[in-house]
């Protein structure tokens, strides 16, 4: 039997890894999660100029390599491409956190077919596309790895909130988490997902200016809160780190207890 030192188990020195959609939002948070645990990384999202704002930031605050590569992820080619360019730079992936989303705030009746399929090809097609190629990747390579997909509360719930595209969407990323790890255990490629409850984010800044929703939220969570961005880098890392080697097809809710009430 290995015996490790168990703070060793979440180390990630000599990983590789691609964190979509951190031109803002949570994405900083789970890109800076890997690079403390000692990763190198592409950072991935559509705005260049908070892109490569944040690589430089996460890149000076951890002191390893982070990279800029500006991908829409509803574009098969620009997801080909950035995986490419990760092969082509670090010679492997061993990480993906599927991370980029969109949301549209609008009553069900309401929704046009535009605004649900733009939802679709982002937050489900998207992460598809992403978990797909990477995972093509890991297999041709023979590296294992560990694919996150940033799923949501509203994956595994209904709520107040009218969005009926990010709830159904999310739902999906759910089962398709499931599904991706039993079909790719047999390559060593472990697939996860992190359900967030509320955190502060560019997509939530309009929840938070509405004293009703804010109530809503604190008294629907048993902790009372919202969550802060740092407190989803311990469950990033141990997913992402030989510390979860046998983890794969969970959803870890990480939403001050929104589930259990």
């Amino acid at each position: 039997m290995i015996v490790m030192n168990v703070l060793d188990l979440f180390k990630l020195d000599g990983k590789f890894g691609i964190v979509t959609g951190v031109s803002s939002g949570l994405g900083v948070a789970f890109a800076t999660a890997l690079a403390e645990g000692g990763a190198d990384l592409i950072i991935c999202a559509r705005r260049e100029d908070k892109l490569k704002a944040n690589a430089k930031s996460i890149s000076k605050a951890t002191g390893r390599r982070i990279l800029p590569y500006v991908c829409d992820v509803s574009k098969q080619q620009d997801v080909d491409e950035m995986v490419a360019y990760a092969e082509k730079t670090f010679g492997r992936i061993d990480i993906l956190v599927n991370n980029a989303g969109i949301a549209v705030a609008k009553p069900a009746i309401e929704m046009t077919e535009q605004e649900w399929l733009a939802v679709v090809d982002v937050n489900l097609n998207g992460v598809f596309r992403c978990a797909q190629a990477v995972a093509k990747s890991m297999i041709k390579k023979k590296v294992g790895g560990s694919i996150i997909n940033i799923d949501s509360i509203y994956g595994v719930h209904g709520d107040m909130v009218p969005a009926i595209s990010y709830y159904s969407t999310k739902g999906g990323v759910a089962n398709m988490t499931r599904a991706l790890a039993v079909e790719l255990a047999p390559y060593k490629i472990r697939v996860n997902a992190i359900a967030p409850g509320f955190f502060p984010s560019e997509m939530t800044s309009p929840m938070f200016q509405n004293p009703d929703m804010i109530k809503h939220i604190n008294g629907r969570t048993p902790m009372g809160r919202v969550g802060e961005p740092w407190e989803l880098e311990g469950a990033t890392l141990l997913l992402a780190s030989k510390a979860g080697n046998y983890i794969t097809g969970h959803i870890l809710l990480v939403d001050g207890g929104w589930d259990a009430n």
